[in-house]
């Protein structure tokens, strides 16, 4: 069952791909939204080291992560999603690599990362609890993750809430804040529930 979830969902972002890049926050081709998403990085990732784009799309995000001199591996199930991403990121004159794999279940042989990056990723996996857990064992010691989060008025989504009580006890919330009425993130004004959950990793416990 499990597997068939994943060809489905790796099914639907092949397709989404192509128009994936439409929505201001996901392209990124306004050059004000473009900087907030930038700016918004530079507050919550180290000032260097290695970064891990899970679930990273289009890239859009990894390539903003490279400008910022991070090492960055992003990661997607999607084989489409990732071509764009490799596009991007020749376009930008960025070395950045990408792997096609599970978020959800990312291999422990990619090594570790002084961060985490996922950006509206975490609601999609079926386990976040056990995702969270796997996530953290590919940080090291004060190593951040940085999830970017909401609810939708669709009703699909997570709340910060449920975000914060699935965070394993070797994770440490450090921040947590709405983002929703950034409308320079978004490109447009948003009523349904975003926010940010900033965690370090403070050792095996």
């Amino acid at each position: 069952m499990a597997e068939k979830r994943g060809h489905r969902m790796k099914s639907y972002w092949d397709e989404e791909a192509s128009v994936y890049d439409d929505a201001p926050d996901h392209g990124l081709s306004d050059p004000g939204i473009r900087d907030r998403w930038a700016s918004l990085l530079r507050e919550l990732l180290p000032s260097a080291g290695r970064v891990l784009d899970i679930g990273c799309g289009t890239g859009s995000l990894s390539v903003l992560a490279a400008e910022q001199g991070h090492e960055v591996l992003g990661l997607d199930s999607s084989s489409e999603m990732l071509r764009r991403a490799k596009q991007k990121a020749a376009s930008a004159n960025l070395k950045i690599d990408f792997i096609q794999g599970d978020a959800g279940a990312p291999p422990t042989s990619l090594g570790s990362f002084d961060a985490i990056l996922g950006r509206h990723i975490l609601w999609a996996v079926p386990d976040r609890a056990t995702t969270l857990r796997r996530w953290a064992e590919l940080l090291v010691d004060s190593g951040r993750l940085v999830m970017i989060e909401g609810f939708w008025s669709t009703g699909v989504g997570l709340r910060k809430k449920h975000v914060l009580s699935a965070l394993p006890p070797n994770m440490l919330a450090l921040r947590s804040f709405s983002i929703s009425g950034e409308r320079a993130l978004w490109g447009r004004a948003v009523t349904d529930e975003r926010f940010v959950v900033l965690a370090v990793r403070s050792g095996d416990q």
